[in-house]
């Protein structure tokens, strides 16, 4: 029988997996969420006027500053082309109020990037949003500064501090959708946000699953600790948070029923934190406790490969072979 050389045969091509590769890049994957995070960029600065535009590049910026640092020290190739930490800046800013000082905000961004990313590895290791943790080390770090609200379309001059809709819950249902209350900047106009993740669903880049779940969960628990689950989906981070940062690629499932259990045990973890803890808010630390859980929602969830065997019958299987 004669044996095929594949080195001398040109048609047969031998390689490791993946077999099956794509031209989406992360790059490309990027982009499309940047083009998503416009129209709330837009939103929050018609709505708290130019210094949230000031703030959402001066995080973007620093991000990709600290990943540039990042990788000249530990010698890595050049990651900053694949957006990735500019995505990571402007998803930071969107959970900032517009009166952070910037310095509070670089601070946000090491920890985001340095810290969350780089030190496990780069993009793909790390074990959270680095964003959420960026946010979460600057709410625990400077609290005051973290829930300083300001009035929308205030001026600089004599800017007047408000309560955000979770705390005060006088904000209509058209306020809360068009954004004319306090909070951060990328997390109150709800429309805007709707927008981009529409985008992100037409674009194929983000599966509606964790999303869909989150917010049902949040509606649906409200709705039985006897709040208004309408208001409480539409008030706060929870559209922020379900549709760019409880689908994010590295940190969440993988499969589609691992996302629903994400986006369930998100929204679980918010309402609890709404209506029974100190704190008005839970999104941000709802989406780190089950980033943490996320290797073993996979271990659960992950499919059967064809033609193998369920794990414990396999090591019975492969014992006996050895034997």
């Amino acid at each position: 029988m004669e044996v095929i050389n594949p080195m001398k045969n040109k048609n047969l091509l031998v390689s490791p997996s993946p077999h099956i590769r794509s031209d989406r890049t992360t790059a490309k994957v990027m982009g499309h969420v940047l083009i998503a995070l416009f129209p709330a960029a837009v939103a929050s600065v018609v709505i708290f006027g130019v210094r949230a535009l000031a703030l959402i590049l001066f995080c973007a910026v620093t991000s990709v500053i600290w990943e540039r640092l990042c990788n000249l020290i530990m010698k890595r190739p050049n990651s900053t082309g694949d957006l990735s930490a500019v995505v990571t800046g402007v998803i930071l800013a969107f959970n900032l109020p517009v009166t952070l000082p910037f310095w509070m905000a670089a601070i946000g961004t090491f920890v985001a990037i340095v810290i969350t990313k780089q030190i496990f590895g780069g993009l793909g290791q790390n074990f959270a949003n680095p964003a959420i943790v960026g946010r979460i080390v600057l709410m625990l770090s400077f609290p005051a500064a973290m829930s300083n609200w300001v009035e929308p379309f205030y001026n600089k001059v004599d800017a007047v501090t408000t309560a955000t809709p979770l705390v005060s819950s006088n904000a209509s249902y058209e306020e809360l959708f068009l954004g004319v209350t306090g909070g951060c900047l990328g997390e109150v106009c709800v429309a805007a946000l709707l927008l981009g993740g529409i985008y992100l669903f037409a674009m194929n880049v983000i599966s509606p699953a964790a999303p869909l779940a989150f917010m049902g969960t949040v509606t649906a628990v409200s709705y039985l600790a006897g709040e208004d689950g309408f208001y409480q989906l539409l008030a706060g981070g929870v559209m922020l948070g379900a549709i760019f940062m409880a689908t994010d690629y590295v940190t969440t499932p993988i499969t589609t029923k691992g996302k629903i259990i994400f986006g369930v045990g998100c929204g679980i973890v918010t309402c609890v934190i709404r209506f029974l803890c100190s704190f008005p808010e839970g999104v941000s630390f709802s989406i780190l406790l089950m980033n943490i859980l996320t290797p073993y929602i996979d271990m659960f969830t992950l499919k059967k490969p064809i033609g193998g065997l369920p794990g414990e019958k396999k090591t019975k299987e492969v014992k006996e072979n050895e034997k």
